[in-house]
């Protein structure tokens, strides 16, 4: 039961890192979260990156991070517009900058500073526009329960 790990309150600091890291950047970013991710947790994070259609922004900018509770298992993935910008051991960068505070067992530090970091790097690479419209939600997405 993936949404019970979090609180109203954690979820609702999440959605904020969410929303003030796009106040920086045109690129999207969206959390999802379930138990457990089976065999390979890139190829699940790759396949699910599909399922909410975050290839289909504007500029290739999407940017997904993906977290298996119960699995211990975590990745973020980049849309191809972003990965043609960003130096190779980007994304590994801000996963172990992650994966410091999911260890402590805080996940909600972890996410916030996650996403922070992206709409950072986002910024440089894709600009806010003044014409900028949201163009996936910033709601977390839980898997089934």
């Amino acid at each position: 039961m993936a949404s019970g790990k979090f609180t109203q309150t954690e979820r609702d600091e999440i959605i904020k890192a969410i929303t003030e890291a796009e106040k920086k950047t045109s690129g999207e970013i969206r959390l999802f979260v379930e138990d457990v991710c089976g065999n390979n947790v890139l190829d699940r994070a790759a396949y699910i990156f599909k399922e909410l259609k975050m290839h289909e922004t504007k500029e290739r900018n999407g940017v997904l991070f993906y977290l298996a509770l119960e699995s211990k298992n975590f990745a973020i993935l980049g849309d191809a517009g972003i990965n043609t910008k960003v130096h190779k051991d980007f994304w590994h960068e801000i996963k172990l900058e992650m994966q410091h505070f999911f260890t402590e067992g805080d996940f909600v530090k972890g996410l916030s500073i996650g996403i922070h970091m992206s709409g950072d790097a986002l910024g440089k690479y894709f600009p806010r526009q003044n014409d900028d419209t949201n163009e996936l939600s910033n709601e977390i997405v839980f898997g089934k329960e």
